[in-house]
Formats: structure tokens, C-alpha cells, sequence
């Protein structure tokens, strides 16, 4: 298992361990109600017991051993606090390498940066750690703050791809970003 970590000056972003549940519970429960149509909000955690807490590691450990999706936790280097989550789920690998990118970062934490420093992280890892050719990002047409972070970090409009994801029972047109890797190599 290839270990998924990569750091900047502020964050870090790994895989889950157990003895993150502490801080994975504390960072939804401090998220504040919806700020936007784009943001869950406030979520019950009382679902997020330890033994659920574990059966999510076991899930996640798997799905990163099939190379089917890389579930991570992006938490400020200096408190240790969990402020959201991200992923690399590849779609397909043989001549094409590729994966989609996602993160979300917790609303208290908003307007600091670390959208934008988690999207470096992600190209990091996609590319150095996964050896992935391209990345791409899924956006909804009105998450403008998506966008930028995703033009700052050198990622480019391909298209819109119309009816694309089922949301809500709904079929949604998504923005499509991507970069590729210009460096990589077999």
C-alpha cells in the first residue's frame, strides 16, 4: 500500500488513523449551519461512534487498496485539528490515468486558504504519489469559489457536461477542470 501523505507549511493530508476519531468527530461538530447551497451544514454525529468510526477505516483502507478511491482527512498541522476531507477516486487507469478530485472544507474554516492549499496537496499526491496523468474537478456551475481555487492551482475549463450527476434524484450539468501531469512517465 503506497502511504498517502503529503504536507504544506499549514496542513497535512493523510488517511484516517484511529486515533483521529477525536479530532474527526470535533471537526463536524463544530461546522456551523449551511452557508451556501453548496454546504452541508450541521450534521447529527450521534451516529459517529467508535465501532462506526472503525467500520469507516476498514472502508476506506480497502477502497485504497483496490485503487478504487483515496479517502482523506485534511487537518491543520499545528493544532492537529480535522478541517474537512478530500478525495482522489481514479476512473480509469491503463492508457489513460486518470481520477477525479473532490474536498470540502469545514465552513468555520472558510476564507483561510485551505481550499486552495488542499488542492496543491491533492495534485501532489495524484501525481506523485498515485502516478496519475490527469486530475480532474466536478463543479456545480454556481460554485464560483470552487473555480477559482481550481484556476489558482493551474487547473483548466474543459466543458460542461450536461445531465452528468444525479443529485436529489435530479440529473445536474457539472463544470469539468483538469491538469495534467506534464511530467509523468510509466
Amino acid at each position: 500500500m503506497i502511504p498517502i501523505f503529503s504536507e504544506s507549511e499549514r496542513l497535512i493530508i493523510r488517511m484516517l488513523s484511529e486515533q483521529d476519531y477525536a479530532s474527526f468527530v470535533e471537526g463536524y461538530n463544530l461546522v456551523l449551519p449551511a452557508q451556501n447551497s453548496f454546504d452541508e451544514g450541521k450534521l447529527d454525529t450521534s451516529f459517529m461512534t467508535l465501532s462506526w468510526y472503525q467500520q469507516l477505516l476498514k472502508k476506506r483502507q480497502y477502497e485504497a487498496e483496490q485503487d478504487i478511491s483515496y479517502m482523506l482527512n485534511i487537518f491543520c498541522k499545528k493544532t492537529g485539528k480535522s478541517l474537512g476531507y478530500c478525495d482522489i477516486t481514479p476512473h480509469c487507469r491503463e492508457d489513460f490515468q486518470y481520477a477525479r478530485i473532490g474536498y470540502t472544507i469545514h465552513n468555520p474554516y472558510w476564507g483561510k486558504g485551505y481550499g486552495t492549499e488542499s488542492v496543491s496537496l491533492l495534485k501532489t499526491i495524484g501525481f506523485d504519489f498515485l502516478h496519475l496523468h490527469r486530475l480532474e474537478a466536478h463543479v456545480d456551475i454556481q460554485n464560483f469559489i470552487s473555480k477559482h481555487i481550481l484556476l489558482k492551482n493551474g487547473f483548466t475549463f474543459e466543458c460542461i457536461r450536461k445531465a452528468f450527476v444525479l443529485e436529489n434524484d435530479v440529473w445536474v450539468d457539472k463544470e469539468i477542470y483538469y491538469i495534467n501531469n506534464d511530467h509523468w512517465s510509466p
